[in-house]
């Protein structure tokens, strides 16, 4: 067996990963790291927060705590192929002992150097997700007290949801939401509503990225506030300057009314004063709606030509609202 093949044998026998599909497991493979210590050396100490747990590939690892009169009780000893650390990795907590090698050692780190769970969940949060919640089993499973353990972290699940799926400079839902559980969650009709703003470059090539990040903020804080009032639904950051909501038990004269509304509301932004030698800049924005399934029963389909007829209406001048439908299209 190569080495390669070893590491990753060691990593897919690790609990954490258990039952993980293939592609996931190679994606988790590509995100571990190694790490060598000679005898003596410090893997991790005390109180040190645990961002990492480590597959020990070769040597021996042992675990301590100092006692006050100088010495040590050793608490365990690890050799290859065990795991070290994942329990406190899994809890999110800090070491609360010693680990030293206690000869020559390899091992294997995950999260590996550069990455974290958090940079992590921007590539692939369902992945992610995955393994909190497998961390989550792997804990109760240890403490054998199931139920209160899940009642006394269900904030924590649902923050970790909420940081896997949440556009960071926005606060709204991002895109992958829709392929791990919206499209789940649609009901007969339910309306995509996308919106672009108009001339945002030159906005931002005018006023700088401060004044440009300030403005879609405001206009995430419209869909926001939209969502909240037509419930089951979900604000939306799909790329770049592109946002919108899609909203449940939908119909196209609903998703028209809401499409009215936010345009009204983009308009009604404040203006941006003249400065340096530009205008003023009034905010206005294109967007395009469409029903699923009547307007395309093709989920995917109505996401990728409803994204198109947003892009028309916007290169044409913008300001305006656009309604798509696969049946016009034919």
């Amino acid at each position: 067996m190569t080495e390669a093949n070893d590491d990753s044998a060691l990593i897919r026998n690790a609990e954490l990963f258990e039952g993980m599909p293939d592609d996931e497991l190679d994606f988790v493979i590509s995100r571990c790291g190694k790490i060598r210590l000679s005898r003596g050396d410090l893997l991790f100490s005390s109180g040190e927060e645990a961002k990492h747990f480590y597959i020990l590939k070769n040597g021996v690892i042992r675990v301590y705590k100092p006692r006050e009169d100088g010495g040590q009780d050793e608490m365990a000893r690890f050799a290859t192929g065990d795991a070290i650390g994942d329990f406190d990795f899994a809890r999110g907590a800090a070491y609360d002992a010693f680990a030293e090698a206690a000869e020559d050692s390899e091992l294997i780190k995950f999260p590996g150097c550069g990455f974290s769970m958090d940079s992590m969940a921007q590539e692939k949060p369902r992945t992610v997700c995955g393994i909190l919640l497998k961390a989550i089993v792997m804990m109760t499973k240890r403490i054998k007290t199931t139920q209160k353990l899940i009642l006394e972290n269900m904030s924590w699940v649902k923050e970790l949801h909420r940081r896997a799926y949440e556009d960071p400079g926005t606060g709204l839902w991002k895109q992958a939401l829709i392929a791990d559980e919206i499209i789940h969650a649609l009901k007969n009709p339910s309306a995509l509503i996308m919106l672009k703003p108009d001339h945002f470059k030159l906005f931002v090539d005018s006023r700088g990225h401060g004044p440009g990040d300030e403005a879609l903020i405001r206009i995430a804080l419209i869909l926001k506030n939209t969502s909240r009032r037509a419930g089951n639904s979900w604000p939306m950051r799909f790329k770049s300057n592109e946002m919108g909501i899609i909203i449940n038990n939908c119909d196209a004269g609903k998703a028209q009314k809401t499409a009215e509304e936010l345009l009204s509301a983009v308009r009604a932004m404040e203006p941006a004063p003249a400065a340096d030698g530009f205008p003023q800049f009034s905010f206005s924005a294109a967007i395009s709606y469409a029903i699923w399934p009547a307007d395309d029963a093709d989920w995917e389909n109505l996401f990728r030509e409803n994204y198109a007829s947003l892009f028309d209406a916007w290169r044409n001048g913008g300001d305006r609202i656009v309604h798509y439908s696969k049946a016009e299209k034919i």
